[in-house]
């Protein structure tokens, strides 16, 4: 990993953050995507201050229009991309009773179709390099039903499938796509509902391994699909999630 360029969307916090400081201690270059200038530069400073490198890119990626432009700012700027780490989503937990269109929309425009055309901008510089690592962060959410989850389970199982079709389409030409599922991860985000003893009791009784997810265990992941060792998976799906989807 050490020199690659990475870009990761949705690097302002939690997992996407988590993340960036990872890979940037192994000495890969981030261009940090979000929509936050603030918790951006917090980021760099961070990164930096640990002697590593990162530039950032506020950039609001529902507005489709803004992704190819900042994809080809980041290639000027570093030289090569290398890695896509597809992070940017969001989830907001409704009964499917009360959805509404708008809801509907605003968690798909980012989770699937902004994760589509970020993928789409990365690849037009991998494809033509003949090379490239695009890793979706998915989700445990995309082939288990969670209670209240219709829209973000329905976004990832879409992005499951959207990996697939690009992994198809592009591998042929240098470049594998690949998605993790994570179960719930500690992060700052995360931490109101995980240190509600009712809340974590309900999700460590889905968890055979019996311990929740944390930063380390997406980013061993994320790092062996990232690396050349792992050219010959294309496609996959990589549960990070104890064994809920064994269940």
């Amino acid at each position: 990993m050490n020199g690659k360029t990475m870009i990761i969307t949705g690097a302002s916090k939690g997992i996407g953050r988590g993340l960036a400081v990872y890979f940037a201690g192994l000495g890969t270059r981030i261009a940090a995507v979000a929509r936050s200038r603030d918790a951006l530069t917090s980021l760099k400073e961070e990164i930096t201050s640990q002697g590593g490198e990162c530039r950032i890119y506020p950039t609001d990626l529902r507005d489709i229009s803004n992704i190819r432009p900042v994809f080809d700012t980041i290639v000027d700027d570093f030289g090569s991309l290398d890695i896509l780490v597809n992070n940017a989503g969001m989830g907001k937990p409704i009964q499917a009773m009360e959805i509404r269109e708008s809801d509907w929309d605003e968690m798909m425009s980012l989770n699937l179709k902004a994760a589509f055309f970020c993928a789409q901008a990365a690849a037009r510089h991998m494809l033509s390099a003949g090379s490239g690592r695009i890793v979706n962060i998915s989700s445990q959410a995309a082939v288990v039903a969670i209670d209240g989850e219709t829209i973000y389970c329905a976004s990832k199982g879409g992005m499951n499938q959207m990996t697939k079709v690009l992994a198809l389409e592009w591998s042929k030409h240098g470049v594998t796509v690949n998605a993790v599922g994570p179960t719930f991860t500690h992060t700052p985000g995360t931490a109101e509902r995980l240190n509600d003893p009712e809340f974590r009791s309900g999700v460590l009784a889905n968890i055979p391994r019996g311990r929740i997810g944390t930063i380390d265990d997406i980013a061993n992941a994320v790092g062996f699909l990232a690396a050349d060792s792992s050219d010959m998976v294309n496609g996959a799906f990589l549960p990070i999630d104890g064994g809920w989807t064994i269940i």
